[in-house]
């Protein structure tokens, strides 16, 4: 079966059902993906909020549990949609050949990448919600500005949901999944200000640090759980929007190629 890899992307309706049947999957294993998905950021505030921070008491003028935990849950948020995205993609794409099974009913590939992206990035969603329950608990973010952390989680998701996707389309087994998370995942966190202000870095460190969307994500959600506007909001939010763009049309053409040609 061929396929034009590079003409528009054409989606319908049809991206709700596929949705529907991973939402439907989970839903055996909700329980243990919600406590999987806090257990990593708990331990996380825990063990530096309260260890270092004993030490490091306030950062940027902040306490600094508040600090982390405001940057804590944008990074837990991309290694759970990363996650969904490689993982729990490729076994449908891959191994089950669940995506093959859908291809052979009137869906096009792409409604099929859609409802993979919107999927994970309602995983993000639940698992944000599940962790801000955590930072609630902890007295950090009991204010209006809250809500408005929620659909920027949505939008964080369907961003790191689309790179992930170029992955899938890219790997051969999980083993490649390893290069993406240690090569690109995770010198983001230690780049992004999840820990530590990014103006601590040398100054060409601080120039990388300001394109990549984990920064972006830390500097729209960290104010706002903290009670504050964003000091540049319409930029950030330009960052994350053009990543997920030009990723999840990246994605769509990686993966005409090679499951349709």
């Amino acid at each position: 079966m061929k396929s034009t890899n590079y003409t528009f992307p054409a989606f319908s309706t049809r991206a709700f059902p596929i949705w529907q049947r991973n939402f439907l999957v989970w839903k055996k294993l909700a329980g243990a993906s919600v406590l999987g998905n806090i257990a990593d950021p708990l331990i996380t505030l825990l063990a530096f909020g309260y260890g270092l921070g004993s030490l490091l008491t306030h950062v940027d003028g902040i306490p600094y549990i508040q600090y982390l935990a405001s940057g804590s849950i944008c990074m837990s948020i991309m290694m759970a949609v990363s996650f969904e995205a490689l993982y729990s993609a490729f076994s449908r794409m891959h191994v089950q050949k669940t995506w093959e099974a859908l291809l052979n009913a009137p869906l096009a590939l792409d409604d099929v990448v859609l409802a993979e992206m919107l999927w994970a990035a309602t995983k993000a969603l639940i698992s944000g919600l599940a962790i801000l329950l955590v930072i609630f608990a902890l007295g950090i973010g009991l204010h209006p500005h809250t809500l408005l952390v929620l659909p920027l989680l949505f939008l964080i998701g369907m961003m790191y949901a689309s790179l992930g996707l170029i992955v899938n389309a890219l790997a051969k087994g999980y083993d490649f999944f390893t290069y993406y998370f240690t090569l690109v995942l995770t010198p983001m966190v230690f780049l992004s200000g999840v820990y530590y202000p990014v103006a601590q870095l040398p100054g060409w460190l601080q120039g990388i640090a300001s394109v990549l969307p984990l920064g972006a994500a830390v500097n729209l959600v960290r104010p706002l759980l903290l009670g504050h506007w964003p000091s540049a909001p319409l930029l950030d939010i330009g960052i994350l929007l053009a990543y997920c763009i030009v990723a999840f049309y990246a994605a769509i053409v990686l993966t005409r190629k090679r499951l349709l040609n």
